[in-house]
């Protein structure tokens, strides 16, 4: 009988992403390990490969992303519950050294034609979430909201990707400013 498993993937994931935040893409399983408190077998077992704790990474976060987004615009007005959806894309993310490793894995990443295409995943699932908290706005002058999701998924990406090389301010401020920008003009302000 296969003993039970008493170490979550939670867990491991959650310590992968403490690592790849300190180390950027040189990180390695044994590290992984070390800061889950468990053996490399026990993170190599689980995953197989550094790349197969990435892929794994990536698939939860596109089944996480939209409960993520929802949850936080969840008892808001529309228009205050797209912004808190969007932020949620950069919770925690208050360090740009730490964001700048999360990035330059996601370089790295999209070299792997696997897990790019996880990536692109990822992206739809996003904008698939923000089209749906856009469309509880009431935009008049915007564009449709498949249109307007992909436009403010790209500026979340954009401006997380600035912050980390630019880093003024907090980055949650810098991001409702340009995403504010954008909603203003598309409600007609």
């Amino acid at each position: 009988m296969a003993r039970p498993r008493t170490i979550t993937d939670e867990r491991l994931l959650a310590a992968a992403g403490e690592v790849i935040g300190r180390r950027g893409p040189s990180f390695t399983l044994a590290e992984v390990a070390a800061e889950a408190g468990v053996s490399v077998g026990t993170v190599a077992g689980r995953f197989g490969s550094k790349n197969g704790l990435l892929q794994v990474m990536t698939r939860q976060m596109t089944e996480r992303v939209g409960e993520r987004m929802r949850e936080a615009a969840r008892g808001l007005e529309p228009l205050a519950g797209l912004r808190a959806g969007l932020v949620s894309w950069v919770d925690g993310m208050t360090d740009p050294r730490r964001a700048g490793n999360h990035l330059a894995q996601l370089g790295v990443d999209l070299i792997d034609p696997e897990l790019r295409a996880l990536l692109g995943e990822l992206h739809a699932a996003t904008e698939r979430a923000v089209a749906d908290l856009v469309r509880a706005v009431d935009l008049p002058r915007g564009p449709s909201p498949e249109r307007a999701a992909r436009v403010l998924a790209s500026l979340v990406h954009g401006v997380s990707m600035d912050w980390s090389v630019r880093p003024r301010g907090a980055l949650v401020d810098r991001l409702l400013e340009d995403v504010d920008a954008v909603l203003d003009v598309w409600k007609g302000s």
